[in-house]
């Protein structure tokens, strides 16, 4: 058996703006690698798209994708909303709130294709080299490829925008750029990105092909660290027309687009003009929608889906409500804990609280029961976990088994208090407490023998969640808990997340079918002592820093599915959130002058997609 020692100390996160890595357990390498020989493709020229595991579903020859009408017309305006403010047009910097509409001025190497879990097309890049051990990746690059100026995409972009966004980018970019061992580029039209092949990391490749290209002229004259109202140059197929500080930004189409032809472009960015639309409260932004002031609503709320669409544009045809089924994992939407702070920092204690969540009247009282519980992180995809650990996933947690949980191999996962046994669940959170050595004194749950008292905030920024919020709070005052539900702006719950300035949030972690590198970004020890990370919990636990690391050298699906199943139990029973819920399908309103292709992609409804019809003859869309 593994020690279980091995690796279970945490190492001290980097210095503020360095890189995130992960060490793994040497026992855990080990049962990986004897679960992971399998065969891969064989090394292959150069070749025009890559896939995470196995081969990219489109062939070299392919005209577009299935998911999108070749013969869209265009023209028109598309016109959405947010919530929120924005003060900053460059999104690759820390610093400022950030404009919507990143993809459609900035592109990368290659393009993503989303009716396939992980594969990537040549975009500005025309073709790729790979050697089948992924130890490094080639791009050529395409002599069309423009910025936006009509100046040439090279090789010295390529490179420039590697140094910059590794030393000065959002964690998440140095965390990835910061793996390559070296670059070269041999010509103008080539780059050639070197890993170590002591550490293969299968993934990083494809992170790489994401890479946005930025203009080495443009920030050279223009500090890349410094917020800013004027547009960076970029590749894509919009440009910025107007903008109104803080309140709406609107792109226009580019009819000289260098890469309008492209096979993986055809069919989409049909809209002469997309805007967006700045507002502070999602009531005021629904009143909005209703008055035709924008054209597309995506609905998250199952109440107001039920309610708040029944205004005569609805009950007719000009406006159309529609649910789309998607094959996305649901994604983990929770209570997180802050477990930095002292009172979180007992699992127990973190377990007997969610006892304190009553999911079966809030379901039902609150959310009209449109929602499943969820019960993984992967919840409606093949890789979320279910049952007991079996097969190949027990073998990679088995030298772990002093370290992790009992229950973790006994029991298959379940939300704590579920079941609608409210007062039977409170028994049982009061039991745990008190084994953790929490008594109720005057009324106040604190701890023996230094009193401290359990008391914290719960932080949101999205009014919607305050019911369920302050119905989790009534049952915590019930255990002798004082919880206050706290509403803030956008820009000081942006900001306090940032610094980990909080007790408890209700945030929404989204997945993808081939999760990777990010997961460290998400859950990583190094990462919970770097600001600007999405590991809000503070997670410190080298077991899942291991499983992830392992993730990326995955050869084959089934081995990859056994590790992203094995770091999702290990989350689950660390109870550092409170799994909330998720739908299985998108609800969507839109007024009702747009086209949409027949056949939906596995992630769901992709916008670059649709275009405006002409209007009916005689009729007022609103």
């Amino acid at each position: 058996m593994c020690d279980k020692r091995a690796g279970s100390a945490p190492g001290r996160g980097p210095a503020r703006g360095a890189g995130i890595g992960t060490t793994v357990p040497a026992c855990l390498a080990a049962a990986f690698i004897a679960l992971s020989v399998a065969s891969s493709p064989a090394a292959a020229g150069e070749t025009h798209g890559i896939a995470m595991h196995g081969a990219p579903r489109y062939a070299a020859d392919f005209r577009h994708l299935d998911y999108v009408n070749p013969d869209a017309p265009k023209g028109g305006e598309l016109r959405l909303a947010v919530i929120g403010t924005f003060d900053n047009l460059n999104p690759f910097m820390v610093k400022g709130a950030k404009a919507h509409g990143r993809h459609l001025m900035f592109e990368s190497l290659m393009k993503r294709s989303w009716d396939e879990p992980f594969s990537l097309y040549g975009l500005i890049a025309e073709s790729v080299e790979m050697p089948d051990d992924r130890s490094s990746i080639a791009f050529r690059l395409r002599t069309e490829a423009r910025f936006h100026d009509g100046s040439p995409v090279t090789a010295d972009d390529v490179v420039f925008s590697w140094e910059t966004l590794k030393e000065k980018g959002r964690p998440n970019h140095r965390l990835y750029y910061r793996k390559v061992k070296r670059l070269e580029r041999p010509d103008d039209r080539t780059v050639r990105f070197v890993f170590d092949a002591d550490e293969p990391d299968r993934e990083l490749p494809l992170i790489i092909g994401l890479m946005p290209v930025l203009s080495k002229a443009h920030f050279s004259a223009a500090p890349f660290d410094r917020t800013t109202l004027k547009p960076p140059l970029g590749t894509g197929p919009y440009t910025v027309e107007t903008l109104d500080a803080g309140r709406s930004i609107t792109y226009r189409r580019n009819p000289d687009y260098w890469g309008r032809h492209l096979p993986i472009n055809r069919g989409q960015y049909n809209f002469d003009r997309i805007r967006y639309d700045y507002y502070r409260d999602d009531s005021v932004m629904m009143e909005a929608f209703r008055a035709g002031l924008y054209d597309l609503r995506r609905e998250y709320s199952a109440t107001r889906w039920a309610t708040a669409y029944r205004f005569p544009a609805a009950k007719g045809d000009r406006v159309k409500l529609e649910v789309v089924p998607h094959g996305r994992p649901s994604g983990m939407l929770a209570l997180a804990f802050n477990t930095r702070r002292e009172i979180f920092a007992d699992r127990t204690v973190r377990f007997a609280l969610a006892h304190a969540l009553d999911f079966t009247w809030i379901n039902k009282t609150l959310l009209r029961n449109a929602y499943a519980r969820t019960r993984s992180i992967f919840d409606n995809s093949e890789l979320a976990s279910r049952g007991v650990p079996a097969g190949g996933e027990l073998d990679l947690l088995k030298p772990h088994r002093q370290r992790l949980p009992p229950e973790l191999f006994e029991r298959p996962y379940a939300p704590p208090g579920d079941g609608g046994r409210a007062r039977a669940n409170l028994k049982t959170a009061r039991d745990l407490l008190a084994g953790a050595g929490w008594s109720v004194s005057d009324g106040k749950l604190r701890r023996g023998p230094d009193g401290l008292p359990m008391a914290f905030e719960i932080l949101l920024v999205d009014p919607e969640k305050k019911k369920l919020s302050l119905a989790f709070a009534r049952n915590l005052k019930r255990l002798g808990i004082d919880a206050e539900v706290r509403t803030v702006d956008s820009s000081q719950y942006q900001n306090r997340l940032t610094a980990y300035d909080f007790d408890m949030i209700i945030y929404r972690w989204g997945m993808s079918l081939s999760p990777g590198n990010e997961q460290a970004f998400y859950w990583g020890s190094a990462a919970a002592d770097v600001e600007g990370t999405r590991n809000y919990p503070g997670i410190r636990e080298p077991v899942v820093d291991g499983l992830i690391d392992l993730m990326t050298k995955a050869r084959g699906r089934e081995a990859f599915a056994n590790t992203v199943r094995a770091m999702d139990r290990v989350l689950l029973w660390g109870h550092y959130f409170i799994p909330l819920y998720h739908a299985k399908t998108d609800r969507i309103a839109y007024w009702n002058r747009f086209g949409r292709p027949e056949v939906t992609p596995l992630y769901g409804t992709v916008l670059e997609t649709w275009w405006e019809e002409k209007r009916r003859a005689g009729a007022d869309a609103r």
